[in-house]
């Protein structure tokens, strides 16, 4: 009898989820799937560790299928494609730890209360990667469940990369720089030693390049700053989030347009970023495939910002011998990562550009000064192995 980690990633409208096998070293992939469109059209996918498609479904339009549902159905399905396997375990991404986690750690009811508190540092992900946590401890409470969190891995950086300028009395209330896709640059850090020891162990800046996007510089494998910051709408511009932004903007729009909180809210998480320059898409696929002039623009801007934050995170770092590409732009997107090693010739790098349209794994030349890789993340395999961890199941 097989012993079952399950991994979920819960967003507003979908679940992420995968199985590993706890038995085996390595915590080898079992099964991975989603149910995308919550709260409406929802659809149920799941593939084995081969990608082969082992289950489907699809409810009707306006069902009452949520995340409780959800994984009431995923629950059933396990049981029934796997029915003698053990599931002994749960672990979750949970975007936000605050000051008080800096580690994966059990799931109890006060800790659930604790990062529920925190749900307005990340209005988007918070209280949906909390919803499977709370559901899956009314169907099955002796499972034991494991929160991982985002913001745990850059809680090693310097003090003063972690500080606003404000008076005390707003930073000690954790007014702070926290840094997210924590998971993501810490399975980098992890595999990154086997693919150039001297990337491993010297300073890195990686780049997690999606619909959310942000960047690490770490040296010998540990966060040395971040773009961003107190929440996940800081540091570079995003799929629908504007990124970095003077406050005095915020207080513009507060007091000459007479927005309100909420809107302004809306606007810096949902209507900004790729889509609100463009007007056309959030989705860099769609925007470098457009001629339009505002799709031109917008690339320009998120290649701009990558530059400029690739050069402060260097000298955070105190220099540059590698620079990794991960996330689904930086995995994917070539004319990305061209543009920003054009841009980062003065720190040395030096583009392959033909290994760079393969998708490398390296695409910087011989002689670049500077070594630069693509390395594909895998966010849920860090999951299991802290939930491995802490929930005392690994082989």
């Amino acid at each position: 009898m097989a012993q079952a980690i399950l991994v979920l990633n819960a967003g507003s409208s979908s679940l992420k989820f995968s199985t590993f096998d706890a038995g085996r070293p390595g915590l080898p992939l079992m099964l991975k799937g989603q149910v995308e469109g919550l709260y409406g059209a929802a659809r149920f996918a799941a593939r084995d560790a081969q990608g082969t498609n082992i289950g489907a479904r699809a409810w009707e339009p306006g069902s009452e299928v949520g995340h409780a549902e959800a994984i009431a159905y995923l629950v059933d399905f396990l049981q029934a494609r796997r029915g003698s396997d053990q599931l002994v375990a749960v672990g979750h991404r949970v975007v936000h730890g605050g000051v008080a986690y800096s580690d994966a750690v059990q799931v109890t009811p006060e800790v659930v209360a604790a990062l529920a508190k925190l749900s307005p540092l990340a209005p988007l992900h918070q209280p949906h990667n909390l919803k499977p946590i709370e559901t899956v401890a009314r169907v099955r409470p002796q499972l034991p469940q494991v929160a991982c969190f985002d913001t745990a891995f850059h809680r090693v950086q310097p003090e003063v990369a972690q500080a606003y300028a404000l008076p005390p009395a707003i930073t000690d209330l954790g007014v702070r720089r926290y840094g997210f896709h924590g998971l993501s640059y810490e399975y980098i850090a992890s595999v990154l030693p086997k693919i150039d020891a001297a990337a491993g162990a010297g300073r890195t800046v990686v780049a997690h390049l999606g619909n959310g996007s942000s960047m690490c510089a770490m040296v010998g494998g540990r966060s040395r700053a971040s773009t961003m910051g107190f929440t996940a709408v800081d540091g570079l511009p995003m799929g629908t989030r504007c990124g970095s932004l003077d406050p005095g903007v915020v207080l513009y729009l507060l007091d000459e347009l007479h927005m309100a909180p909420r809107a302004i809210e809306e606007l810096v998480y949902k209507r900004s970023g790729l889509l609100g320059v463009s007007g056309i898409s959030s989705d860099m696929r769609t925007l470098l495939a457009s001629e339009d002039k505002r799709a031109r623009f917008a690339i320009a801007l998120y290649t701009y910002r990558l530059a400029r934050e690739l050069g402060s995170l260097a000298a955070a770092a105190g220099g540059l011998d590698a620079l990794v590409f991960t996330g689904g732009i930086g995995e994917h997107a070539a004319p990305i990562r061209e543009a920003l090693c054009r841009d980062a010739a003065w720190l040395g790098v030096e583009l392959d550009a033909e290994a760079n349209l393969a998708g490398g794994p390296r695409i910087s030349t011989a002689a670049s000064k500077v070594a630069v890789w693509v390395v594909p993340t895998d966010e849920e395999t860090m999951i299991a192995r802290h939930t491995a961890r802490v929930a005392g199941v690994a082989p």
